[in-house]
């Protein structure tokens, strides 16, 4: 049985949507407080950190998560993930996020009533959510927030919101400038718009950074040797299955 070759995209082709590149681009706070501001139509003050593939995980038996960007205003807790491509089960993995970074500030001393304010940002290339006739709904935003079926005047002030963005639907998209960021998402094409254009041109310039072209390098042949190890551990699982099926049939 011959293993199938890992092929991760060269960093020529990478472009802002692609894992590590999103990352690395957000790495430089002025362009993710922007980006956030543009998506989240809120003022952001300060940004502490910006915590890039930050790995929260309470206890060691628990399992953890890795936010793609981890960022904490004085006020506020944003997480901003991009999906380029379909994840399955997009509302519980918003679910489980939410979960860890309220975990994440309970276990460093605070009260509930201390609770930051907290949003998680996806950004999709594609419509993530279909009816039950498997019809995409088509809109280029959906936002999400907790509030009451009896009297959706009722709000349960949680202060947490959700918001996911569908790029594929920007032409639907009444504000400018999020149309002009969701087309730029869609098609790799920056536009007349000052933000994108500022992405485009700060995905090339880390094109060209060694220390980056480097560590890309060594995130991809990690991939590949957990890629590796899993395909093996299922081979010899299966192999371990057969056998025992055949003991199994032996024996009758």
């Amino acid at each position: 049985m011959t293993e199938s070759i890992f092929k991760p995209k060269p960093v020529d082709e990478l472009t802002f949507m692609d894992d590590g590149m999103f990352q690395e681009v957000l790495r430089n706070p002025e362009i993710c407080a922007e980006l956030v501001e543009r998506l989240l139509h809120i003022q952001v003050n300060h940004i502490e950190y910006p915590e890039l593939e930050k790995t929260i995980a309470p206890y060691y038996t628990t399992k953890g998560v890795r936010l793609d960007v981890y960022l904490k205003d004085t006020d506020k807790i944003i997480d901003v993930e991009m999906q380029s491509y379909p994840q399955d089960a997009l509302g519980k993995r918003t679910r489980y996020y939410q979960s860890m970074i309220d975990m994440d500030s309970l276990m460093k001393g605070q009260d509930y009533s201390e609770l930051k304010d907290s949003y998680i940002l996806f950004i999709c290339k594609r419509d993530p959510f279909k009816d039950e006739q498997k019809k995409y709904y088509g809109l280029p935003c959906y936002t999400f927030k907790n509030t009451c079926l009896e009297n959706p005047a009722v709000n349960l002030n949680d202060k947490s919101l959700k918001v996911i963005y569908n790029a594929s639907a920007y032409s639907e998209e009444k504000d400018e400038q999020v149309r002009t960021f969701l087309h730029f998402i869609h098609t790799n094409e920056p536009g007349e718009d000052d933000f994108t254009n500022r992405l485009s041109s700060l995905v090339e310039q880390i094109k060209d950074n060694e220390k980056f072209r480097r560590d890309y390098a060594a995130m991809n042949l990690h991939d590949r040797d957990i890629t590796r190890a899993a395909k093996q551990e299922g081979l010899r699982q299966g192999l371990a299955q057969g056998a025992q099926q055949k003991a199994v049939e032996a024996a009758k």
